[in-house]
């Protein structure tokens, strides 16, 4: 995953609203998002490598993402970062409970949001602390919270905009297509060769062997109704399917 926003507490009718891109290589075995056998109370795709996930929710609002933090040649972890969202949802722990207790030692590096229906925390084992945020908007790619690189930067500006729409999720995914590249100048400087620095700099990412593989929007509304879309994509951005998962309250 490569581009989280979220807006916490900060729509009078969706206290928890997620727009998301996963960018990974297209050889890595996914299961699309669903409802999980073994776990029915999660929506979330699945990791088929390691057995995790990458962003997900549960019937009654707990909602798990990561990303990882872009690194130029990091050792491997002991564990997959897929765990961590996957146990998280999986179990029912409190979220500040949950970063209080996490092995940071035992994963490469790593961006994390959990929440239940009290608190949204950011955790990371590239910062010093934990932190639970206060209502707003956030944005997260594959540096700390809020970097201000400028794809993360043009997200959370339309995501902001796009909050109005809702429960119409089109303009939320529009914004998830975009596929323009940043001038060089503005680009962050995160030791990759330049021509990767330039595809990764969209919000959309296309190219043959890595790219953006999954969309996803998720609303969870005031009366507990979750609401979890995802579209996803092949090399070079080609569309392959979409799907659309709702519960009640």
């Amino acid at each position: 995953m490569c581009l989280i926003v979220v807006g916490w507490r900060v729509h009078p009718d969706y206290p928890l609203v997620v727009a998301a891109n996963r960018d990974e290589f297209y050889t890595r075995p996914t299961a699309r998002a669903d409802f999980w056998a073994d776990a029915p109370e999660v929506i979330a795709g699945r990791d088929l490598e390691a057995g995790g996930t990458w962003l997900g929710i549960t019937r009654d609002g707990r909602f798990a993402a990561v990303t990882n933090v872009r690194e130029v040649a990091a050792a491997k972890g002991l564990h997959s970062r897929g765990r961590l969202t996957r146990d998280f949802l999986a179990g029912r722990q409190r979220a500040a409970d949950y970063v209080g207790e996490i092995d940071r030692a035992g994963y490469a590096g790593f961006n994390l949001l959990v929440a239940d229906d009290e608190s949204l925390w950011y955790c990371s084992n590239r910062s010093a602390q934990s932190l639970q945020l206060v209502p707003g908007v956030y944005g997260l790619s594959n540096h700390l919270l809020d970097s201000p690189w400028p794809k993360l930067l043009t997200a959370r500006q339309g995501f902001t905009g796009a909050l109005a729409s809702l429960p119409d999720l089109a303009p939320l995914f529009a914004i998830l297509a975009d596929d323009e590249i940043v001038p060089d100048t503005e680009l962050p400087d995160t030791g990759i060769p330049l021509d990767w620095e330039r595809r990764l700099s969209a919000i959309f990412v296309r190219s043959e062997p890595y790219g953006t593989r999954a969309s996803t929007v998720v609303t969870l509304a005031v009366a507990g109704g979750v609401t979890f879309e995802e579209r996803s994509f092949g090399p070079n951005g080609q569309p392959l399917q979409s799907s659309r998962m709702s519960t009640g309250v």
